[in-house]
């Protein structure tokens, strides 16, 4: 998402992710080095990132103009994603195995919490006019009706070239090889990628190569627990409720 709001900021142009690394593009509002980079940043409109739960989001959100892209991904994708992030992040404790990650990751036992409440949070603004939703399912479907849409809630219009060009530079084989955005110019002591790249596999559905049918079954089991009554379907709903 921030590679699309780049180049759609930018109208297709891919100079500016191809010369300035991401986390300087779309600072992270809850790491101090990054927010540093915000606070100094000439660009408008500005690109800000954040992991945070609703509940302790900046406050001065409300009543501003900012308009929030929420990015959702099948949770049992997410597991498994930030369970090889966890172990090349330094931050973050090394899993032993997915299993004992997933005991972690079910009850919001990780620095960001839990996913469920994350989702229900962030999602109790849906209908405001400067929020909207998109899953990560919807952008592997259809890239370029995703940028069209994301286009027109930032009421940004691009012609058919610059949304190809959007649409050509966001795809992971390029976001892999550009190192403006695999963070390979991290040094070791903040990502260990001989553990685990950053740009891992980017597909849908790799949860399927990692889970037991006992870890699939609980995991069906908590997420209908806590999702049950939510109003919202999501496209991974209809594979643990059938």
């Amino acid at each position: 998402m921030i590679e699309i709001l780049s180049l759609i900021l930018k109208n297709g142009d891919p100079t500016w992710i191809k010369t300035v690394p991401n986390w300087e593009r779309a600072p992270w509002l809850e790491i101090v080095g990054c927010a540093k980079n915000l606070q100094l940043s000439k660009e408008r409109p500005r690109l800000i990132t954040s992991h945070l739960p609703r509940h302790i989001f900046t406050k001065t959100f409300e009543g501003s103009n900012a308009k929030v892209i929420y990015t959702i991904r099948d949770p049992k994708d997410t597991a498994v994603s930030l369970y090889y992030f966890s172990k090349m992040y330094v931050c973050y404790k090394d899993p032993n195995s997915i299993d004992d990650f997933l005991k972690d990751y079910l009850v919001g036992n990780l620095s960001r919490g839990s996913w469920f409440s994350h989702v229900k949070g962030w999602m109790k603004l849906m209908g405001q006019d400067n929020f909207m939703f998109h899953t990560y399912e919807d952008l592997q479907k259809d890239l370029r009706g995703s940028v069209m849409k994301i286009c027109k809630f930032l009421g940004k219009e691009l012609d058919d070239k610059a949304v190809d060009s959007v649409v050509a530079n966001v795809s992971f084989e390029n976001m892999k090889e550009n190192n403006m955005s695999n963070f390979t110019r991290l040094p070791n002591h903040f990502m260990d990628l001989d553990k685990s790249p950053f740009m891992r596999k980017g597909i849908v559905g790799d949860w399927k190569n990692h889970f037991t049918v006992a870890q699939n079954e609980y995991f069906d089991k908590i997420y209908k627990a806590e999702m049950q009554d939510f109003p919202v379907k999501f496209p991974w709903d209809e594979s643990i409720y059938n």
